[in-house]
């Protein structure tokens, strides 16, 4: 059953699958440094999101030597807005490695892409699997979808995480990874999608045994996190030539290297006026909601810095301080 439906899958993506700058059907990737990106970026992030970001950080850096001999606040410049902070610092020190510790070629022993950082269990199969072809087998949230739709598996996904990688890996094309994790990504993403899957067009319909089901969208069973609401304060700052206060973030954390207006969930200024402007952000299980306060104050302190306003477009800044710079007409 197992080869069938492997060769159905790779059929179809020959086929209708998607046409993406980071992939190159019919083998492995002439650039694993294109790869490389392409996969950080996707961590929690969709195809969608990631094209415009990945064309403009390319351009910027071509190469993984470009990219290890940039600073990091021009890393976090080219990713301002994509999210996920982390990820643009781990992809900085993952460059300095392969060019400082390996050469500059790419590693393609799973022991040593595992001492790359950034990446995990499931980014590290796909770029061997793209990069390399290596028959390594993709596990993420398009592929358990697939595999519990297809063998009907309804109980809750933390009793099917053995089941589900032993189904993936019988799945796995050893001739043909490259193509097959490729294909395997796209059927989840076009069509055994989380809602109205187009079960008619799937090159698995006639072994699925959930194809005309009415519980078809209801699998996998996930527990639902229910989303932290946050209220804090943000602060325009400014001195008396007009210039607005900026800080910059610990290298911790989400948003961690970036440029921010000064913000916590108490008042941080007691004679701050209200500006009666607010902003909302939802992160992966946050909601936050910041007011948005005016206040003057003269001088910078614990290494802040105050820029013109007309120049704050060259200091990264996420996609929330964007929204409160959007919001104060800055």
């Amino acid at each position: 059953m197992s080869i069938n439906l492997t060769k159905n899958l790779l059929q179809w993506y020959d086929l209708y699958g998607r046409n993406l700058p980071w992939r190159f059907k019919g083998g492995a990737h002439p650039d694993p440094y294109a790869v490389l990106v392409s996969e950080i970026m996707l961590q929690q992030t969709t195809v969608k999101t990631v094209l415009s970001y990945f064309e403009r950080f390319m351009q910027r850096f071509p190469t993984v030597e470009s990219l290890a001999a940039a600073s990091l606040d021009e890393v976090y410049f080219y990713w301002q807005g994509l999210g996920y902070y982390t990820r643009a610092r781990s992809l900085h020190a993952t460059a300095q490695m392969i060019v400082n510790d390996f050469g500059g070629k790419f590693p393609q022993k799973k022991e040593d892409v595992g001492k790359l950082k950034g990446l995990g269990a499931y980014t590290m199969a796909s770029f061997l699997a793209l990069a390399f072809n290596q028959p390594e087998t993709v596990v993420d949230g398009n592929v358990i979808r697939i595999i519990c739709r297809l063998y009907h598996l309804t109980a809750p996904l933390d009793e099917l995480k053995d089941i589900i990688r032993q189904k993936a890996e019988s799945l796995t094309d050893k001739n043909h990874p490259a193509d097959y994790a490729s294909a395997i990504m796209d059927l989840g993403a076009l069509i055994c999608t989380p809602k109205k899957p187009r079960c008619a067009f799937c090159p698995f319909k006639e072994s699925c045994l959930s194809f005309g089901r009415a519980d078809i969208e209801k699998i996998p069973l996930r527990s639902k996190t229910a989303k932290k609401e946050l209220n804090g304060f943000v602060y325009i700052v400014r001195n008396s030539n007009g210039d607005v206060l900026l800080r910059k973030r610990l290298e911790k954390g989400l948003l961690s290297g970036l440029y921010e207006f000064p913000w916590s969930e108490t008042a941080l200024f007691d004679d701050a006026a209200d500006s009666g402007l607010f902003v909302t952000h939802i992160f992966t299980h946050i909601k936050m909601k910041l007011n948005i306060h005016q206040v003057r104050q003269t001088q910078a302190i614990n290494g802040d810095l105050f820029v013109k306003p007309e120049d704050l477009d060259a200091y990264p800044m996420s996609t929330l301080m964007k929204k409160v710079r959007q919001k104060a007409l800055l």
